[in-house]
């Protein structure tokens, strides 16, 4: 990072930070608990609910500095994506029509997280199954679903369409509408330890899909138009994802910091670089256009996907819409960390 004034923060002045206000209180109720965070959120809390854009600008800029994030080669571009909380069709009980297992978190499955023992390595964990007395990798997507019946993995609820499930555990969190009009919200519990590999690149490679048309819309498309091979197209992603229930709450989905997220202000990012909680000014645009989108973020939500320093994921919010939206998004955009004041961050 590199320490920069607030004049370098391309549209700072023109954000409208009463739309981020209520995300950042939100964010104190993790930062709250972190030495250095807890003066900034006293006083976040001691403004309220509703203080003005004035009031915010100047608390803000009297309480934090901003720093630029860097790519290791120096550059300070990168990757800005969306993401989107989707209603898909499921329900309790497996059907005919309901035939797709959303699957818990199995009991087989070992997580080792090497930061216990080695503090050097405390981003590294691993997933994996005991085999006599060895350690291997946890079964992979292709694995799991040839398993069938004897999963390990419980299952949650039954889907209705398997396209729409895997997109589901793309973006991480979602809700299920059930046959009587209610809907369960699940959110992200845990993954099976592969990397996480593009189908939509995959079908560029195989020659299936123009780039430019590898968007969400695009992949679901291929996948109506060629069922018998769509088992061909989720395998080459050999990651999984496993999901809980969540509760039913009015607010958005829970993210990695385990507060809410708000549309539009709640930005995944790789916590390796940029702390969780933190303000994160965004300076990129709007999907598919060259139209600026410069706006105060709050870095809320990690993904399997987001690796790297600069490289974001833009929470859309809910919906058909937010999908639209999300789906579309594949910007390169820059950002800066916003930090309690102090000489070194």
């Amino acid at each position: 990072m590199q320490r920069v004034t607030w004049t370098e923060l391309p549209g700072w002045n023109g954000d409208d930070l009463t739309q981020a206000w209520p995300a950042l209180r939100e964010s104190c109720k993790a930062l709250a608990k972190q030495v250095r965070w807890q003066a900034v959120c006293d006083g976040a809390k001691a403004l309220g609910d509703k203080p003005g854009q004035t009031t915010i600008r100047q608390f803000l800029e009297s309480r934090l500095s901003p720093w630029a994030v860097r790519n290791p080669d120096g550059t300070s571009e990168g990757l800005i994506t969306g993401y989107y909380e989707p209603l898909i069709k499921g329900g309790r009980a497996r059907s005919e029509r309901y035939a797709w297992p959303i699957h818990g978190v199995p009991a087989d499955m070992l997580t080792i997280d090497f930061g216990d023992v080695y503090p050097d390595l405390r981003n590294l964990r691993l997933r994996g199954r005991i085999v006599g007395n060895k350690v291997v990798p946890y079964w992979t997507r292709a694995e799991l679903d040839g398993m069938r019946d004897r999963s390990p993995a419980p299952v949650l609820l039954w889907a209705a369409d398997p396209i729409d499930l895997f997109f589901l555990q793309v973006q991480g969190s979602g809700r299920v509408e059930l046959p009587d009009g209610s809907s369960v919200r699940i959110g992200y519990a845990d993954q099976n330890g592969h990397p996480y590999q593009s189908i939509g690149r995959w079908l560029v490679a195989q020659g299936e899909l123009p780039l430019e048309k590898a968007s969400m819309d695009g992949i679901k498309g291929w996948a109506r138009a060629n069922p018998q091979r769509l088992s061909e197209l989720l395998h080459s992603n050999p990651s999984y994802v496993f999901f809980r229930e969540m509760p039913a709450t009015a607010g958005g989905p829970t993210g990695s910091l385990g507060v809410p997220l708000t549309a539009g202000r709640s930005l995944a990012v790789d916590p390796r670089t940029i702390p969780l909680g933190a303000p994160v000014f965004l300076a990129t645009t709007a999907p598919n256009s060259d139209r600026p989108l410069r706006r105060l973020m709050l870095a809320q939500d990690t993904g399997g996907a987001i690796k790297g320093a600069v490289r974001g994921d833009f929470f859309w919010g809910f919906g058909t819409d937010a999908g639209a939206q999300a789906g579309k998004m594949r910007q390169q955009g820059q950002l800066w960390v916003l930090l309690p004041n102090d000489p070194k961050p």
